[in-house]
């Protein structure tokens, strides 16, 4: 009989070691089938310690993500938007799952998931998607104006990532052009927007988030740049589930104001956060490097560098700061 993994994870505690011959007779499976099943959890990145002579432990609590949580955190007027709310296990994506029901999506869904197996960031970069510590969410919303005119929505999204961290352990963070989130120079959060639809409209846009609550160290090798998790700048973790709930609720209501008011409405807003703004940087884009100094966003969102005396505007690029 095969283990559940998440029964499994589910019978560990983080206050006390539970023998392998517990867990056997708790879910009527061999020590060996345990043991299996247990090298599995730390293949995910579950925080799976063995405690000689005594079993296995999680090196810290961890708060299973639930729908129902998640929908009793929202006030009434949120949650009577949402056309679905899906919790994952484990998926490939949850961008990819939203895409794959984006033609018959009524409304406004959401899907995360515990872990990914090909979770993406930016440029089809993997996204490290270790099992149980962080939050993988995304949320798709229909637009009746079409892709033209969402011009910036991942600077939006941006904003409403700040606040739903601001509303939940209050860390300091920043935002680096176009879709990182970074605490003391590294990357805490980063943001995947795909559309899809009509041009001319109506179309859609599924809005991927990252937040790094807890890394394990074996995941911090595998990242390609710096990173930080929220357990570093926090006494205390927040609740995944409440943090959940404050990204959606902060995304709707960032994604309203923007579908009436456009990136314009958010300014300032990014302006307050903005980490490149005045800095040397390095800017790739169309296969070639231009150096210059970080000027803001323009009213679409695309990035101002000036050259000298010229000032560009670009829409899609790679950025690094540079020494000055």
């Amino acid at each position: 009989m095969p283990i559940d993994p998440s029964a499994l994870l589910a019978a560990l505690s983080a206050e006390h070691a539970v023998s392998g011959a517990q867990l056997a007779r708790q879910l009527g499976v061999t020590r060996a089938a345990v043991w299996k099943q247990i090298e599995h959890l730390r293949e995910l990145g579950a925080p799976v310690e063995a405690a000689a002579g005594s079993g296995y432990r999680l090196a810290w609590r961890l708060e299973p993500l639930a729908a129902d949580s998640i929908r009793e955190r929202l006030d009434v007027a949120t949650r009577a938007r949402l056309a679905a709310l899906a919790v994952h296990w484990r998926i490939d994506s949850t961008n990819t799952e939203l895409q794959r029901g984006a033609a018959a999506a009524a409304g406004i869904e959401v899907c995360l998931a515990e872990t990914q197996t090909a979770g993406r960031g930016r440029r089809g970069r993997e996204w490290q998607s270790p099992l149980g510590g962080n939050l993988y969410l995304s949320l798709l919303r229909r637009f009746e104006a079409g892709m033209a005119q969402l011009s910036g929505l991942s600077l939006v999204a941006g904003v409403a990532v700040v606040d739903a961290l601001a509303d939940c352990c209050g860390v300091d963070v920043g935002l680096k052009w176009p879709n990182d989130v970074l605490a003391e120079g590294r990357k805490l959060a980063g943001i995947l927007v795909e559309l899809g639809g009509e041009f001319l409209g109506p179309c859609h846009a599924v809005i991927g988030v990252g937040i790094n609550l807890r890394l394990p160290a074996t995941t911090h090798g595998r990242i390609d740049q710096p990173a930080i998790d929220i357990a570093s700048l926090c006494r205390e973790v927040p609740s995944r589930n409440a943090l959940a709930a404050r990204l959606i609720a902060r995304l709707i209501e960032a994604l309203d104001r923007f579908e009436t008011q456009g990136f314009a409405a958010f300014g300032e807003a990014y302006a307050r956060h903005d980490l490149l703004r005045g800095h040397h940087v390095r800017v790739l884009a169309a296969g070639a490097a231009h150096d210059g100094i970080a000027a803001g966003v323009d009213e679409r969102g695309a990035l101002i560098v000036r050259h000298g005396r010229t000032a560009a505007h670009y829409d899609s690029a790679e950025v690094s700061v540079r020494a000055a």
